[in-house]
């Protein structure tokens, strides 16, 4: 059974409206590019326990002292 239909059985609403329609999680894309960008890609983890840590790490920073564009370079905390 394939992703899609496990959701649909699952009673699940899909949230796209057609394949790579970015607009409906446009929020979501963007803050796994920040986290790809200026985290994974930064560091070459050698398990993934090494990358939970990093990206946690990271969320951390990212909701208390990364600054944000939408908050005009200020940061949430």
């Amino acid at each position: 059974m394939d992703f899609t239909a496990v959701l649909k059985k699952a009673e699940i609403a899909i949230s796209m409206d057609g394949k790579g329609a970015w607009r409906d999680n446009v929020f979501v894309e963007r803050l796994w590019r920040s986290i790809k960008y200026e985290e994974v890609y930064l560091h070459a983890y050698k398990t993934v326990s090494e990358a939970r840590v990093g990206i946690s790490r990271y969320l951390t920073f990212y909701n208390s002292r990364r600054p944000h564009s939408s908050l005009d370079r200020q940061t949430p905390d």
